[in-house]
């Protein structure tokens, strides 16, 4: 296998496990990634949608299904009376951290053939390719 087919098998064996994951939970994988970037920060909705790679409009959909499922919930932005931040609730975050804990299990089981020093290059070599 080439390194192109490799990361790109990879990658549809990531997204089986973030599908099965979000299934498990009623969410699709852009809520899934709703809920990790929500995880350490509380962005505005345009630094929300360049996070997630969507325009207004579908960034301001995902939030409010997300906010109707008290999800996430949305504050005044202190640095701009129109613009709005974007937090997890508490119930947001438990269900953030289930997801965390799922994933992890399921990656680790799929990374088992891998020993600690393969391990360990693959993260730093992933960590190259995923940093701007």
């Amino acid at each position: 296998m080439n390194t192109v087919d490799a990361l790109v098998q990879l990658s549809f064996q990531i997204q089986r496990i973030l599908a099965a994951v979000g299934a498990e939970h009623d969410l699709s994988i852009i809520q899934i990634r709703l809920l990790g970037i929500l995880r350490d920060r509380q962005p505005g909705m345009l630094e929300l949608g360049q996070h997630l790679g969507l325009d207004k409009s579908s960034i301001t959909g995902l939030v409010s299904r997300a906010e109707k499922r008290g999800l996430v919930q949305r504050t005044p932005s202190p640095h701009d009376g129109r613009g709005v931040l974007v937090a997890l609730t508490p119930a947001g975050r438990r269900l953030a951290e289930q997801g965390e804990m799922q994933i992890t299990r399921r990656i680790t089981e799929l990374t088992k053939a891998l020993n600690a020093t393969q391990r360990k290059q693959f993260t730093q070599l992933a960590s190259v390719l995923v940093t701007p």
